[in-house]
């Protein structure tokens, strides 16, 4: 695949963004009522100023602290801050007899990646990624930083970009609609080729945004990525580049066949969101009434019903209050009930927390848990998860860790000759989401030993205690560096027989034993 020519990738450019609109009412209100200031449908890009308020139709914020918590939950359990949750082992194109020395580099190799990812603020980015990824559709850009943080994550709002998929359904092309000031493209492209017409537009007054169109897309021929930045009119490429690895990490939540953009657990509550929404408006409403009132007055004239108006303190002009003359000044009958709203408002609420996985196991206030408690936690949120789980994994963490490994790789940080491919070196999660599936395989390898144990010396012969021990020390994640090779192992084993043997032949040497005196007398 060459590159594409700039109006070729101005209409590549606007078919997918034609795929993408057919997206935008839905997306619009998930962002609405969960993600309010994340929320760029409501026209801030195209030239509304910042700071404006977003929530002036949002009366009730469940879905906010729920989506909140989904994303703290999933980034807890798949990516805890300051901590390893992943590991780079050797695969099965490594010769066996090479895996404890590979293992032990590949350890370095991730020590040194998480310290960089620290570096680089990494936890901030992904928390932003999660709570985006829980309306549907997640964008992450991992780029080359500079000393203070070497590789520079960032969370991309879903509405700034559009893509196109593979025959596999990964995302191979991806379009983004850029707006930048004139003054500032050669401090942020240094290697951008302004054509005079543009340049000439723009100097008279410097501070003018300059709209572009990025393109990044991967050619399967060399394996290496093109990207692009042209005008907006689709006729002046401005920047090209030859990229080794994909920049872009764009993960869906779920998707359904023949959908390209994903839905998240947001998209699923969003009609218990909005009649929650329309229930606490409502109860508003009513409980301002209750509060201010609403009166009949006694008027000889005729009641105008355009001009009455239903709002707390008002009083009606009606021809009499009851009876013949009636009161001066009588409260109008309040319509609704208090405790019905209730009821519906609670029921919606508990349905929401449902669906974004807001709930808790008891006892969730307690301030100490021990690790079974924490264990069953991860265990049933995994379970809840689903497909999307396994979705996470493969979108969304071993991208990261590719993008942010051959990066580390260009940048000299260290020296990877291997392909993080899965059958060179393969990414396996150890983050506590993982780690309580891999606790089933490890339960059901000691269960086994137990039952082996119970036969007696016959039961050792139906298991490999090295494998077993090696099984479990990797699905537990313990680091190469602590455990023992096969190697050493022998010399362990050798070193004790001959222990063994040389307390044995110490023991014959030390004299005969009781009851074997000498029976012949001294002479004197």
């Amino acid at each position: 695949m060459t590159k594409y020519k700039p109006s070729e990738l101005k209409k590549r450019y606007e078919s997918a963004e034609r795929q993408k609109s057919h997206w935008r009412a839905i997306y619009e209100d998930a962002y609405r009522y969960a993600l309010p200031d994340r929320n760029l449908y409501d026209g801030y890009y195209d030239g509304n100023v910042p700071g404006q308020d977003k929530m002036s139709k949002v009366f009730d914020s469940t879905a906010m602290q729920s989506t909140q918590k989904f994303a703290n939950r999933i980034q807890s359990g798949l990516f805890p801050p300051q901590q390893s949750w992943c590991r780079l082992q050797p695969g099965e194109q490594i010769p066996e007899e090479r895996q404890i020395e590979v293992q032990q580099i590949l350890d370095r190799y991730s020590d040194q990646m998480f310290s960089v990812m620290r570096q680089s603020k990494f936890d901030l980015a992904i928390g932003e990624f999660l709570q985006e990824l829980a309306i549907g559709t997640a964008v992450l850009l991992i780029q080359p930083g500079d000393d203070v943080e070497p590789i520079r994550y960032t969370c991309i709002p879903t509405f700034l970009i559009s893509f196109d998929e593979g025959p596999n359904g990964s995302v191979e092309k991806v379009y983004r609609k850029m707006k930048r000031p004139y003054e500032v493209l050669d401090q942020e492209f240094p290697d951008i080729n302004i054509p005079p017409n543009m340049a000439k537009k723009y100097e008279q007054d410097p501070t003018q945004l300059v709209e572009m169109i990025e393109g990044t897309y991967f050619d399967k021929t060399t394996g290496n990525v093109h990207y692009q930045i042209i005008s907006d009119n689709g006729q002046d490429e401005l920047v090209y580049r030859n990229l080794k690895s994909f920049p872009w990490v764009i993960s869906r939540y779920s998707k359904t066949a023949g959908e390209r953009y994903g839905r998240g657990p947001v998209l699923l509550a969003l009609p218990d969101t909005k009649s929650l929404n329309v229930t606490k408006q409502l109860a508003l409403k009513n409980a301002s009434l209750s509060i201010g009132g609403v009166f009949t007055a006694s008027d000889d004239g005729v009641l105008n019903p355009n001009t009455v108006r239903i709002v707390p303190g008002a009083i009606i002009p009606v021809a009499r209050n009851g009876g013949p003359q009636g009161e001066s000044l009588k409260p109008l009958p309040r319509s609704g009930d208090a405790q019905l709203t209730q009821f519906t408002a609670n029921d919606l609420i508990s349905s929401i927390k449902t669906i974004m996985l807001d709930e808790s196991l008891p006892p969730d206030t307690m301030s100490a848990r021990s690790a079974t408690e924490i264990q069953e936690r991860m265990k049933q949120l995994s379970q809840n998860l689903g497909s999307a789980f396994g979705r996470l994994i493969s979108e969304t963490m071993y991208p990261i860790v590719r993008r942010t490994l051959e990066l580390m790789n260009e940048l000299g940080m260290i020296e990877l000759p291997l392909k993080v491919n899965g059958l060179q070196v393969k990414i396996s999660p150890t983050a506590p989401l993982a780690m309580a599936q891999n606790m089933e395989k490890v339960n059901e390898v000691l269960n086994y030993m137990k039952i082996l144990q119970g036969l007696g010396p016959q039961g050792q012969l139906f298991l490999n205690q090295e494998k077993a021990m090696d099984f479990i020390a990797d699905n537990l994640g313990i680091p190469a560096s602590l455990r023992t090779t096969p190697e050493e192992r022998q010399a362990l084993i050798q070193q004790a027989q001959q222990m063994a043997q040389m307390a044995q032949q110490q023991g014959m040497m030390d004299g005969p034993g009781p009851g074997t005196e000498n029976p012949i007398p001294e002479q004197q």
